[in-house]
Protein backbone atom coordinates (compact mmCIF):
# COMPACT_ATOMS: atom_id res chain seq x y z
CA UNK A 1 0.00 0.00 0.00
CA UNK A 2 2.60 2.35 1.40
CA UNK A 3 4.12 1.68 -1.96
CA UNK A 4 1.35 2.78 -4.06
CA UNK A 5 1.23 6.24 -2.50
CA UNK A 6 5.21 6.27 -3.53
CA UNK A 7 4.77 5.66 -6.89
CA UNK A 8 1.77 8.23 -7.47
CA UNK A 9 2.96 11.79 -7.93
CA UNK A 10 1.04 14.55 -5.82
CA UNK A 11 -1.24 16.35 -7.90
CA UNK A 12 -1.65 20.15 -7.44
CA UNK A 13 -2.67 23.15 -9.45
CA UNK A 14 -2.23 26.55 -8.61
CA UNK A 15 -4.12 29.55 -10.86
CA UNK A 16 -2.94 33.27 -10.19
CA UNK A 17 -5.61 35.82 -11.71
CA UNK A 18 -6.70 33.34 -14.08
CA UNK A 19 -4.49 34.18 -16.20
CA UNK A 20 -1.41 31.61 -15.30
CA UNK A 21 -1.72 28.27 -14.31
CA UNK A 22 1.02 25.79 -12.52
CA UNK A 23 0.12 21.93 -12.87
CA UNK A 24 1.66 18.98 -11.01
CA UNK A 25 1.13 15.26 -11.01
CA UNK A 26 0.30 15.34 -15.12
CA UNK A 27 0.96 12.27 -16.92
CA UNK A 28 -0.01 13.06 -20.26
CA UNK A 29 -1.50 15.56 -22.54
CA UNK A 30 -4.07 13.87 -24.57
CA UNK A 31 -4.82 17.55 -26.67
CA UNK A 32 -4.77 21.70 -26.59
CA UNK A 33 -5.39 24.23 -28.62
CA UNK A 34 -6.15 28.12 -27.93
CA UNK A 35 -9.29 27.20 -26.37
CA UNK A 36 -9.34 23.92 -24.76
CA UNK A 37 -6.40 21.90 -23.32
CA UNK A 38 -7.42 18.25 -22.01
CA UNK A 39 -4.51 16.47 -19.38
CA UNK A 40 -4.45 13.17 -18.24
CA UNK A 41 -3.09 13.74 -14.06
CA UNK A 42 -3.29 11.90 -11.07
CA UNK A 43 -6.51 12.78 -9.94
CA UNK A 44 -8.71 12.15 -13.20
CA UNK A 45 -8.80 13.86 -16.34
CA UNK A 46 -8.81 17.33 -16.33
CA UNK A 47 -10.25 19.74 -19.13
CA UNK A 48 -8.91 23.68 -19.29
CA UNK A 49 -11.46 25.79 -20.82
CA UNK A 50 -10.82 29.75 -21.90
CA UNK A 51 -9.10 31.74 -24.57
CA UNK A 52 -6.25 32.37 -25.95
CA UNK A 53 -4.69 29.56 -24.16
CA UNK A 54 -0.65 28.34 -24.33
CA UNK A 55 1.48 26.03 -22.88
CA UNK A 56 4.80 27.56 -21.61
CA UNK A 57 6.28 24.72 -20.24
CA UNK A 58 5.70 20.80 -20.63
CA UNK A 59 8.20 18.50 -18.05
CA UNK A 60 6.05 15.23 -18.12
CA UNK A 61 9.32 13.20 -16.93
CA UNK A 62 8.36 15.50 -13.78
CA UNK A 63 4.76 15.70 -14.80
CA UNK A 64 4.61 19.31 -14.93
CA UNK A 65 3.03 21.75 -17.07
CA UNK A 66 2.53 25.71 -17.27
CA UNK A 67 -0.34 27.16 -19.09
CA UNK A 68 -1.06 31.01 -19.88
CA UNK A 69 -4.21 32.74 -21.00
CA UNK A 70 -7.61 33.50 -19.83
CA UNK A 71 -9.07 30.55 -17.50
CA UNK A 72 -12.93 30.25 -17.74
CA UNK A 73 -13.04 26.56 -16.74
CA UNK A 74 -11.20 23.97 -15.14
CA UNK A 75 -13.26 20.48 -15.16
CA UNK A 76 -11.77 17.12 -13.71
CA UNK A 77 -13.40 13.60 -14.76
CA UNK A 78 -12.92 10.33 -13.72
CA UNK A 79 -10.47 8.01 -15.63
CA UNK A 80 -11.64 4.99 -15.08
CA UNK A 81 -13.59 3.06 -17.59
CA UNK A 82 -13.16 5.04 -20.57
CA UNK A 83 -11.07 2.66 -22.37
CA UNK A 84 -12.99 -0.70 -21.30
CA UNK A 85 -15.77 -0.40 -23.81
CA UNK A 86 -14.40 0.43 -26.91
CA UNK A 87 -15.17 3.53 -26.87
CA UNK A 88 -12.57 6.55 -26.90
CA UNK A 89 -11.68 8.87 -24.35
CA UNK A 90 -12.95 12.16 -26.27
CA UNK A 91 -16.53 10.62 -27.35
CA UNK A 92 -16.84 10.04 -23.63
CA UNK A 93 -15.84 13.14 -22.73
CA UNK A 94 -18.39 14.96 -25.31
CA UNK A 95 -21.31 13.36 -25.27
Amino acid sequence: MMEELNKQRMHKLSLSNRRTCNICGVSDVLSFDVSEILLETEQGMLMIKGSDLHVNRLTLEKGEIDVEGKVDSLTYSETAGFSKQGESLLGKLFK
